[in-house]
């Protein structure tokens, strides 16, 4: 999923709302979407995120409320995104963000089930949450 495939369609815009906490993505064949800066977190193509290989993913955790502080071009073939929780290794590719945009929907939906078959929320974990909320350790 990292490099360029000769056939992936190139962005023709690409526009972070901060408002919103979306980065918007056209393509030049038309496709359309508005990531959430969490889903692109919990997405990252970074090691830190998907390992080194297959089976030795990460799941993602506590990223409800990051965003995105950086959006840097990388030659003429990705972006590095910088989040607001310091993560800021992985390019996004133009083929990987193609794959983000048109599988969005069922990849939130796969994230959110893997949260809870983990028993892990999407909200940063507090002491009191640590201790089950009784304060006893």
């Amino acid at each position: 999923m990292s490099g360029l495939r000769p056939d992936t369609p190139l962005p023709t815009d690409i526009v972070l709302h901060q408002a919103s906490r979306c980065l918007e993505i056209a393509f030049d064949d038309g496709t359309r979407a508005r990531l959430g800066c969490e889903f692109l977190r919990v997405h990252s193509p970074s090691a830190e995120v998907r390992g080194h290989g297959a089976g030795q993913e990460v799941l993602q955790t506590g990223k409800r409320d990051v965003t995105i502080t950086a959006v840097q071009p990388v030659g003429h073939y990705a972006l590095k995104l910088v989040f607001s929780d310091g993560h800021d290794s992985g390019l996004y590719s133009w083929d990987y963000l193609y794959e983000l945009a048109l599988h969005h929907e069922a990849m939130w939906a796969q994230y959110l089930q893997q949260l809870e078959a983990a028993g892990a929320s999407r909200d940063i974990a507090t002491p009191a949450a640590a201790t089950h909320g009784c304060g006893k350790h």
